[in-house]
């Protein structure tokens, strides 16, 4: 087989130039052989550089014309082949070139020597050399090697876990369970692989949930494109509508105005005219009344015409009106509505806009140490107990008693039925148990905070409960009483999602069983509560601890290497 290795003088390392072939069918360069014969010391013997063969006679060279000309065709063809061949800084040299060194195809763990594709010919012609253990190329060759006894790492310890030498299992691992190296490798090849099979199941899934979200933030993009734009379109039509009322009232005043101002006007000019009158009759009064012939002024008197009665009365009644300021109050009040509408809307809009909620939780857990990864450490409020409820523990225990507590007056106390709420709120992914004492029955809820205090969890759309006793499970909600199946247990587990809107009852023994599950919409905090069903019963919250498994912690450390 010809490889780029053969264009390389073994001697030189570089490019053949001048390539010669002797009878053992190896070529060198012209020189480098020459140099080389030149030098040796054997009595008149000569050997080939690479496959050590003997010749009794100095060979002939002969030109390798094919070699020649390829090596020219591909150097006009711009090909780099000796930067191709030639180590790098990263790359495993060859242990036998000389000079500028070739890089390594194999690497032997016998010889812990590193070859390039013309030293590691031997491995593959000569019949001792070919049981050799060839490997990829390594430069840790030492580190397949016993530090102490300088064998092949071969045997593996599993009490020690690491790999030994034979001579190894004669002294300081003498009566450990030793097995092959590449047995040892077998079986973790197995765990690996089923870790690895894992790992790209969950590739896939999250390359499936990444397209989904693709295709989320696209639907996202367009609605919330879409939204825009309608509601622009709304806000324009409404800005329309405005203008057009603001038209029409200035309309309206203006041609009232016109009305009112021609009629006052058309009365200003009757009296005008009136008053013109009125001084010329006036004037013609005062000249008779200055003429001194008695005959004379009685003369012209019959003559004088009759004083006609005013069109108007003898003072204009103007009625009190504030003219178009009552316009002006009626559009103020028109803008008081539209602004408490628009407040009012606007928190609708608002806590629509917020609603857009693409819920990115992750699933409900399937196992206990899933469900432990959320949990939430639950204190009691005394400040909601009823006074019949007795807190210990640190406020983690109720014990339902006949005697009276004496607890403040508080405005969150439940002053009808023996329940109590937790301090804590809980508005994210959480996990809580409680175990029953006495085991005659609990309700164990989640509620808001603003519940009515004189009714009991699951009578109101603020509370849900599931009431336990042994008897089985009854869940409460608005009313509403739901018999639901279930294995009977003192222990129970809740799990709430509050964005994503999942509330889920567990029944906990040595597996976790499912006994109801709420889908719904919450819009304030909850918080857990409890209600003792008889006296003399207790109820605790449980100190949880999440502990990582150690598969879990297998996986994440081959997840974490590099």
């Amino acid at each position: 087989m010809f490889g780029s290795g053969d264009l390389f003088c073994s001697i030189c390392s570089d490019l053949l130039k001048d390539p010669v072939t002797i009878p053992c069918g190896h070529s060198y360069c012209r020189n480098c052989i020459k140099d080389f014969w030149d030098g040796e010391d054997q009595g008149g013997t000569h050997i080939c550089p690479q496959c050590r063969e003997t010749f009794e006679q100095r060979p002939g060279l002969r030109r390798n014309t094919m070699i020649d000309e390829l090596i020219k065709y591909l150097k006009k063809m711009g090909v780099a082949l000796a930067d191709r061949c030639y180590a790098g800084p990263e790359d495993v040299a060859c242990d036998v070139c000389t000079g500028r060194k070739m890089k390594a195809i194999k690497s032997c763990l016998t010889c812990s020597a590193s070859f390039c594709e013309n030293h590691l010919q031997p491995h593959y012609d000569a019949a001792p050399l070919k049981k050799h253990k060839l490997v990829n190329p390594s430069k840790n060759l030492q580190e397949s090697k016993c530090s102490r006894h300088d064998r092949e790492l071969e045997i593996f310890c599993r009490p020690d876990q690491q790999c030994i030498c034979y001579l190894c299992t004669m002294d300081e691992h003498k009566g450990h369970e030793t097995v092959p190296a590449a047995a040892e490798r077998a079986e973790k090849q197995k765990k690996l692989q089923k870790c690895q099979q894992q790992i790209q199941q969950r590739i896939q899934d999250q390359e499936k949930d990444v397209k989904l979200l693709q295709q989320e933030v696209k639907a996202i993009n367009v609605s919330a494109e879409k939204a825009v734009e309608d509601s622009e379109k709304i806000f324009t039509e409404l800005i329309r509508l405005l203008q057009k009322r603001s038209s029409d009232v200035k309309q309206q005043i203006r041609s009232q105005q016109e009305t009112e101002v021609s009629r006052v006007k058309d009365v200003q000019e009757k009296l005008e005219q009136e008053i013109t009158e009125l001084k010329r009759k006036d004037a013609e009064l005062e000249q008779l009344s200055h003429t001194e012939d008695h005959t004379q002024f009685l003369h012209n008197y019959p003559s004088l015409p009759a004083l006609s009665e005013s069109t108007h009365s003898s003072s204009i009644n103007i009625r009190p009106l504030r003219h178009f300021e009552d316009v002006t109050a009626a559009v103020s009040e028109l803008r008081d509505k539209l602004q408490d509408i628009l407040r009012d809307t606007w928190r609708n809009i608002s806590l629509m806009v917020n609603d857009v909620d693409v819920l990115l939780s992750e699933p409900e857990p399937k196992t206990r140490d899933g469900f432990l990864k959320y949990s939430q450490e639950i204190t009691l409020d005394p400040n909601t107990a009823h006074n019949k409820l007795l807190l210990s523990e640190g406020n983690r225990k109720v014990t339902s008693t006949d005697q009276q507590q004496s607890y403040p007056d508080h405005p969150d106390r439940f002053s009808v039925y023996n329940q109590v709420l937790s301090r804590e709120s809980l508005t994210e992914r959480c996990y809580w148990e409680v175990a029953m004492r006495g085991g005659a029955g609990v309700g164990v809820a989640v509620s808001y905070q603003n519940i009515n205090k004189a009714e009991p969890f699951g009578f109101n759309d603020k509370s849900w409960s599931l009431n336990c006793t042994a008897d089985g499970y009854i869940f409460h909600h608005n009313k509403v009483k739901t018999p639901v199946p279930g294995p009977v247990s003192s222990r129970i587990g809740v799990y709430l999602d509050h964005r994503a809107g999942i509330l889920s009852f567990y029944s906990v023994s040595e597996t976790m069983t499912l006994i109801h599950r709420v889908q719904t919409r919450f819009t304030q905090p909850l918080y857990a509560g409890i209600r003792p069903l008889f006296s003399k019963d207790s109820v605790e919250f449980i100190k949880l601890r999440y502990q990582v498994s150690p598969w879990s912690q297998s996986v994440a450390s081959v997840m974490q290497r590099p």
